[in-house]
């Protein structure tokens, strides 16, 4: 085998589509085999559709066709017990596991006072919960032989990203959480860092976002603008970066926040 994370193991959440399933083609194409997991069904909190099995099945195909390994399962993020078996299965199946890529996560749009309830938790049981529970789940499987956990947050999880209060939430409890997490496991030889992506070309774009920043909020606009002269990232450019997280090419890098965020952040 070749490649830079050649025979290495990896399970990564929402894979059926937009990032997820850039993820494992980058990783794929380095030497990995993938345990692929989604929901595979839309939220009502959530207005743009979500993947679907057919998608699931797609990044599935587009893995073998690398001539890697997949394994998929259809799971909500939010289901701690279904995750962990699904990932127990898919250890099984592969013979080991090397790293988790929680990537999972929805995005809601309102303002403070039409942000209702139902979002919040919505999205904070999939983004944060859901995290926890994808690093739950992998780490009874890397504590005896090391490994890397790779949190995807945002560019919101780091600066006080307007208009959609329970994403920005949620996105900086990944970080205080993949923190904690660092230094708790960094004896047994565990990484934790977390990926904050500018916008990317995803399907995970609520349409009401650009109507708030066009018609109700527009001086909010600016907060939202790289330094660099891009509107968006390519999904690639993500998974470049959590190919070198997972890969051995980082093996003292943790606790990092590795920003792939065309400077939105320093605006």
């Amino acid at each position: 085998m070749s490649g830079r994370i050649a025979g290495k193991r990896v399970l990564i959440t929402g894979a059926a589509r937009g990032m997820g399933r850039s993820h494992a083609i980058r990783l794929a194409q380095e030497g990995a085999d993938l345990i692929l997991v989604d929901i595979c069904e839309s939220l009502p909190e959530v207005e743009y559709p979500l993947s679907s099995a057919d998608d699931l099945a797609e990044t599935a195909r587009l893995i073998t066709e690398l001539g890697r390994r997949a394994v998929t399962h259809i799971v909500d993020v939010r289901d701690a017990e279904a995750l962990s078996a699904a990932v127990d299965a898919g250890v099984a199946e592969l013979g080991g596991l090397d790293a988790a890529v929680a990537n999972a996560g929805v995005l809601t749009a309102g303002t403070w006072d039409t942000t209702t309830t139902a979002q919040w938790r919505t999205v904070v049981d999939v983004n944060l919960i859901g995290t926890w529970n994808t690093c739950a789940a992998a780490l009874p499987h890397l504590v005896e032989h090391g490994g890397a956990l790779v949190n995807i947050s945002s560019a919101a999880g780091i600066k006080g990203s307007p208009l959609h209060t329970p994403y920005t939430a949620s996105k900086h409890g990944v970080v205080g959480m993949s923190k904690a997490l660092a230094n708790e496991l960094a004896a047994v030889g565990v990484r934790v860092n977390t990926v904050h992506p500018t916008g990317v070309e995803t399907g995970m774009q609520p349409a009401s976002l650009h109507t708030l920043l066009v018609e109700k909020r527009p001086d909010l606009a600016p907060i939202f603008q790289n330094a660099m002269p891009i509107v968006m990232a390519e999904a690639v450019d993500i998974s470049n970066a959590v190919l070198f997280l997972v890969s051995d090419e980082s093996r003292y890098v943790t606790g990092l926040e590795f920003k792939v965020d065309a400077g939105v952040t320093i605006r």
